[in-house]
């Protein structure tokens, strides 16, 4: 095959096809800028499993561990702890404010400057995590972490979508999802094990999250940045080489052109937030906003976080809720696969909407189980019942991953116009880390106060359909702009 990929045309919304094909270059550097979603990813599933560590816990939170000893109060109260929240919240917190600092680099440094910036506070982080010798140095860690989290979920959704062609930009750009779960399997295997090492298998929990950090820094380093983001920033013979590049092809002209033209308007905007309130605008920002919150609505973040948290609130015995939250990764993984295969063939209406009729049965699914199951004092589910919650939860997590797993990321890096595109992904991050946050921070005491009817408080698709119905196309398009390079 020529160029060691296959053709694909670039199809444009105006109806004018782009010459490409997928390059080894192309596949090479998504695949490196996607392994960030590993670093996320491992965040996200290694502080469930280390909140449940009675080692951890005796370090940092003697309080939880003897009141769970003694089996003092009621089940879903075992975990309420604010500084046990705040451990897991604290990341996306960080993650918040560092997404504003990290719009400004990735406009004017590049997407791959940024992505650096990543890797060393994702690098410093986990120095800090794993040598934590008391709870101050443990929160700094997590946001030194989720500073690196800002900055890279601000620059690896914006230089995957640049850089893949338009026809095959939502499978490539799947893969940044696609890592985060196998970031959290990850976790969840490395929490499985480290489970039985004491007193210090908590640290190297921790410390483990090197090894991704260690791929995503030292890739960032060899990648090249995209056409966009180096004509953006003035260097337009260095953007016409390297789309060439990564095109595989020397017919690259209409497709510079269209980008010239796209950075030339974005340096006529001095400030593109203000510029996201323009009426024309306003619809994409809209998007933007409830497909970020709603993703987070869903609950998912609730099982990813506390998965063994919540099984051992449930009933499972410790090592019991440690292989199941595996299970329940490996699904992850598995379903994100077919995302990526389904995400450019399928309308986004029905991943997106009618998905989510599967997500709310689901949902009441695992309401009447606890409803019916689980009591202030119960300490074993049975069995059969143990199955039924693992299916119930397995079926969840694969409807969240083909569907508002990766559309929630993809859809505003492949709508905004190039002069808004870095203040629309900032404001995408921002939401979402915004929610993310909340709900770490209160999903526990939320166990606590609401108890089986917190499933009921997740029962969002209905919602979904009303807020997005009207928005969202029927067919997989991107919005017709210049500059959608």
């Amino acid at each position: 095959m020529p160029a060691g990929g296959f053709s694909a045309s670039s199809a444009r919304p105006s109806g004018m096809e782009f010459e490409a094909k997928i390059t080894p270059m192309v596949v090479t550097s998504c695949v490196t800028a996607a392994t960030g979603g590993l670093m996320f990813g491992y965040d996200i599933g290694v502080s469930g499993g280390v909140t449940s560590m009675e080692d951890f816990q005796r370090e940092f939170f003697p309080t939880v561990l003897r009141k769970s000893r003694k089996n003092k109060g009621s089940n879903y109260c075992r975990y309420d702890s604010q500084g046990l929240q705040l451990f897991t919240s604290s990341l996306y917190l960080a993650g918040l404010v560092s997404t504003f600092f990290a719009s400004y680099t990735t406009r004017r440094l590049g997407r791959r400057a940024t992505m650096r910036i990543a890797g060393a506070f994702f690098i410093v982080g986990v120095i800090f995590n794993g040598a934590a010798r008391d709870l101050g140095m443990l929160i700094v860690g997590r946001i030194l972490l989720g500073c690196g989290v800002g900055f890279a979920n601000q620059a690896i959704p914006l230089f995957l979508s640049e850089i893949a062609p338009t026809t095959n930009r939502g499978g490539l750009n799947s893969l940044f999802q696609l890592n985060i779960t196998v970031g959290i399997l990850f976790a969840n295997l490395v929490n499985y094990g480290t489970n039985r090492i004491h007193p210090w298998g908590w640290r190297l929990s921790l410390s483990l999250a090197g090894f991704p950090v260690v791929l995503f820094t030292l890739g960032a380093f060899f990648m090249v940045d995209t056409p966009n983001s180096l004509i953006e920033r003035g260097r337009q013979e260095e953007g016409k080489v390297v789309l060439k590049k990564i095109r595989g092809t020397e017919n690259v002209e209409p497709e510079f052109n269209e980008i010239v033209e796209a950075s030339r308007i974005a340096h006529d905007i001095k400030n593109p937030f203000r510029s996201l309130l323009q009426r024309r605008n306003r619809p994409l920002l809209m998007i933007t906003i409830l497909l970020q919150m709603f993703q987070q609505l869903t609950g998912i973040n609730a099982i990813m976080f506390y998965a063994p948290v919540l099984l051992t609130t449930l009933g499972f015995k410790t090592e019991a809720s440690f292989y199941s939250a595996v299970i329940t990764g490996a699904v992850n993984v598995l379903s994100t696969f077919v995302s990526m295969y389904v995400v450019d063939r399928v309308g986004r209406r029905m991943l997106l909407l009618d998905v989510g009729v599967q997500m709310f049965l689901s949902l009441v699914a695992m309401a009447v189980v606890m409803r019916a199951r689980v009591t202030d004092r119960s300490d074993h589910l049975g069995h059969d019942w143990a199955i039924m919650v693992i299916i119930i939860i397995c079926n969840f997590v694969s409807f969240f991953a083909w569907s508002w797993g990766p559309l929630g990321w993809l859809s505003p890096s492949k709508t905004f116009l190039l002069e808004t595109r870095s203040a629309g992904q900032s404001i995408s991050v921002c939401t979402n880390l915004l929610f993310t946050f909340v709900f770490a921070q209160v999903f526990l005491s939320m166990l606590c106060h609401l108890k089986s009817f917190i499933f009921v408080f997740f029962l969002r698709p209905f919602c979904h359909h009303v807020a997005l119905r009207p928005l969202i196309p029927t067919r997989n398009k991107e919005h017709s702009h210049r500059g959608d390079g």
